[in-house]
């Protein structure tokens, strides 16, 4: 097996199974505050990366003041709400749901990138996700504690918007930004607000119950989700055709659902798997028909490098 291809799996393999360890963390910690120091660690270690590479660090107040925008965003928004939300929804719900980011961001992209213009091939696959999402709505309205449950799927679809509406800003004003830099201070600037909420509504942190399973699942998505992650996506893009990188926020759901069914005993019903093939349809399509526009551009263009920071925003998950 190649490298490259072996990454991919790898990498696909781990962003898809960080939901489980939310799950599973979440047993003796409070969302917000489990969320916020994750993002603690994962700085410290791309601190430490940052510093070996020697990796610039932007100048430019404009540039910190989108980074902190995008950072709470992308961090305290998304994050906080998935961490939530995973307290009502099962692991495997929650990873689909959050699947529904490139159909925002292609909405989102029309207005702000004048070269991702909506096309009615797109429109059709931001229709299947729609359509899934209140597929999967419908199903949550009917379980035993149904308002908890649409509660938490609300929470993550606002996310997923927060995340998206980041990625299209950092694809229009941040590509001049060595993502290493970008993730590290957008962390930085998402986990502040994130441990200031946790403080003020779930106290103070050396009180909870910092189980084995606890701390295991806290390093696990510090070390393996966020910071590994983020390394091994950087070299990929890299080293692979940025269009097979695309397809990987399609293998990671159903990654997460198989393990929250392997490990939790979390169920599908046939209404969420519907859903779920319907936003997995709708983002299939959008992702194939980008891959097209970008294998257009190489063929015309073969010199015109892909921006790696654009692509990691483009990819990021949990």
């Amino acid at each position: 097996m190649k490298k490259p291809v072996a990454v991919w799996l790898l990498l696909s393999l781990i962003w898809g199974s960080t939901w489980l360890f939310i799950k599973l963390g979440l047993q003796d910690l409070p969302p917000f505050t489990f969320a916020g120091v994750r993002f603690v660690v994962a700085v410290c270690i791309l601190g430490i990366v940052i510093a070996v590479r020697r990796v610039p660090l932007p100048r430019a107040p404009r540039d910190w003041l989108l980074i902190a925008l995008t950072g709470v965003m992308s961090f305290s928004v998304n994050y906080g709400l998935v961490f939530w939300a995973e307290q009502r929804i099962s692991s495997g719900l929650a990873a689909i749901l959050q699947t529904i980011i490139p159909a925002f961001g292609l909405v989102i992209a029309h207005y702000h990138l004048p070269d991702e213009r909506i096309t009615l091939w797109k429109v059709c696959g931001v229709a299947l996700g729609i359509a899934g999402v209140a597929l999967i709505f419908s199903d949550q309205a009917k379980v035993e504690d149904g308002r908890s449950a649409l509660m938490g799927s609300a929470a993550i679809i606002v996310g997923a918007f927060s995340m998206a509406y980041s990625n299209v800003m950092v694809k229009a004003r941040a590509r001049h930004i060595e993502p290493a830099a970008l993730a590290a201070g957008q962390m930085i600037c998402g986990l502040i607000p994130l441990l200031l909420v946790g403080v003020a509504l779930e106290g103070n942190p050396f009180a909870f119950r910092w189980t084995p399973l606890a701390v295991l699942s806290l390093l696990y998505l510090a070390l393996v989700g966020s910071a590994i992650a983020f390394l091994l996506f950087y070299w990929l893009v890299r080293n692979m055709d940025v269009t097979k990188t695309m397809l990987i926020p399609l293998v990671t759901p159903p990654i997460a659902v198989f393990l929250g069914w392997l490990v939790l005993g979390e169920g599908l019903t046939w209404r969420t798997a519907g859903g779920a093939l319907g936003i997995m349809s709708g983002i299939a399509l959008i992702v194939t028909r980008k891959k097209k526009e970008l294998e257009a551009v190489a063929a015309t263009v073969p010199v015109a490098p892909v921006s790696a920071t654009a692509t990691v925003k483009e990819c990021e998950t949990n």
